[in-house]
């Protein structure tokens, strides 16, 4: 069976969170988000995982330090939205022959569990090629793309990421329910929110 690879993004800024660190790097539960973003990945049997970083690249790749199973990709395009983070997963995974698709996270949303991953692979097993995770019937993250939609994917421009291909392309609707929460972090606020979650 061909593998299925994990790549959270997370080369953004986050201006709406303020101040200048990279949104990665807020802290939640004495940890920053992106080390829960890649607990789940890491966890999810997903390989290889891939973490793409940007803003602030030293920091966030710092964050990483010590997981042997991530390996850490630069965008320095990563200014121009979540497409260059796109583009640089799927140049490194295309020359990969054995790996199928690729399961794409983000860094700000701490609670998504290693199952949505593994639910998302699943479906892929059974025939789908193009997958989204959904909490309550609403689509959230992780986002599978099979091989065969990477060519388009790595086409796109600006910030915009898979989801323009949901227009193009039939979705299987995955749900995560029980799996986690896809609560992701833009604002001081979402992070208060989700420090109360505690």
């Amino acid at each position: 069976m061909r593998a299925v690879a994990a790549a959270v993004l997370a080369a953004g800024r986050g201006v709406r969170l303020g101040g200048g660190d990279a949104k990665p790097l807020a802290q939640w539960r004495g940890r920053p988000l992106v080390a829960w973003a890649l607990d789940a990945a890491e966890t999810s049997g997903c390989a290889p995982v891939l973490l793409v970083v940007g803003y602030r690249a030293g920091d966030v790749r710092a964050a990483a330090a010590g997981r042997a199973g991530v390996e850490v990709l630069d965008n320095p395009d990563w200014a121009e939205g979540i497409a260059a983070s796109l583009r640089t997963v799927l140049a490194v995974l295309g020359p990969r022959d054995g790996v199928d698709a690729v399961c794409i996270g983000l860094a700000d949303q701490p609670r998504v569990g290693a199952a949505a991953y593994r639910r998302l692979v699943a479906a892929h097993h059974d025939g789908a090629r193009f997958a989204v995770a959904t909490y309550g019937g609403v689509r959230g993250n992780p986002v599978l793309l099979s091989r065969s939609l990477w060519g388009e994917a790595a086409v796109l421009e600006g910030d915009a990421g898979a989801r323009v291909l949901m227009d193009r392309h039939p979705v299987v609707d995955v749900p995560c329910d029980g799996t986690g929460s896809p609560a992701d972090v833009d604002t001081p606020e979402d992070l208060e929110r989700l420090q109360e979650d505690q």
